[in-house]
């Protein structure tokens, strides 16, 4: 039955909540061993048979596993979700994952260019051939606009308005969002559209940027590329597509930009997963303190 209802849950995911495959896929994965789990030790096919205990024993075997505490929390995400569906759904009578507590994760804050970095990355894909025209494209949209890589290949020429300074975005759960585009990240999209798509697009459609063959660039495929314009760059810093989404957001903060107002361009749904940027900026200002006030107690003799 369990089985079933994940199925059932699957589709939920899919058509009611709009969620992306790569979204729906980690979901479902770690729902499959949380239910292996249940049906092997417990023999529970019904949810209403899950406890509380049955959830905290779980766990404690992710823990047992090594499994890190971002990853037992993303577990437990999914968990709790697939619990709230079944009781919307009037398939249990409680929510029985509410109140299981999780190991605390440690607080890591994301890695983040400097502006002198993104400036190196700019120049590093510099050229005027198709490809480097649309790398060129896709990193200022990324700093510029501060997009998720999903959101970024997802674009299509129909979500453009480059002349009246905007552009549509589609984000999770498909919500749309309106980000303003500015003058750098505009004249390399003109450049890429006019120079580069033209001769690399071979097939029909409205995709915004293709490979080789014409047809969607892959994520595996822009990584490699954002790795070699790294080291091209000389930045020695792991840096992937959402380290621009990451920069964006904190040099906004860093001149100032209110906090709701970069909320709404990330297309954050809660404050707090924006909170984290503040963290960033403390810690620049941090980093500014102790390397030029003269009595931070840093310098070199």
């Amino acid at each position: 039955m369990l089985k079933r209802l994940l199925k059932e849950y699957e589709y939920y995911l899919k058509v009611t909540r709009g969620l992306s495959p790569n979204s729906i896929y980690s979901y479902i994965t770690d729902l499959k061993e949380y239910i292996e789990f249940l049906e092997k030790n417990y023999v529970i096919k019904d949810p209403n048979n899950i406890t509380k205990q049955h959830i905290r024993n779980f766990i404690a075997r992710l823990k047992r596993k090594h499994n890190t505490p971002s990853s037992i929390s993303r577990k437990m995400s999914a968990i709790r979700s697939f619990h709230k569906y079944l009781l919307l759904e009037k398939l249990v009578s409680i929510n029985v994952s509410l109140g299981v507590s999780l190991p605390k994760k440690q607080k890591k804050l994301p890695v983040v260019l400097n502006v002198e970095e993104v400036d190196a990355l700019m120049v590093a894909a510099d050229g005027d051939e198709p490809l480097e025209l649309r790398n060129k494209a896709m990193l200022e949209l990324l700093y510029g606009c501060g997009l998720r890589i999903s959101e970024l290949l997802a674009l299509t020429l129909s979500d453009l308005h480059i002349n009246m300074g905007f552009i549509n975005i589609y984000g999770k759960g498909n919500k749309e969002r309106i980000v303003p585009i500015g003058f750098e990240a505009a004249y390399a999209l003109k450049q890429y559209i006019d120079k580069g798509r033209t001769i690399l697009k071979k097939v029909p459609g409205d995709i915004l940027f293709v490979n080789t063959r014409g047809s969607n660039i892959s994520r595996v495929g822009f990584y490699k590329v954002l790795k070699n314009l790294t080291f091209k760059a000389g930045i020695m810093k792991d840096v992937s597509p959402h380290t621009l989404r990451h920069s964006f957001a904190s040099h906004l903060l860093e001149n100032g930009v209110d906090l709701r107002i970069v909320q709404e361009l990330l297309g954050h749904e809660d404050i707090s997963t924006t909170q984290i940027y503040t963290h960033i900026s403390k810690q620049k200002l941090k980093e500014v303190y102790e390397e030029y006030h003269p009595r931070s107690g840093n310098k070199e003799e």
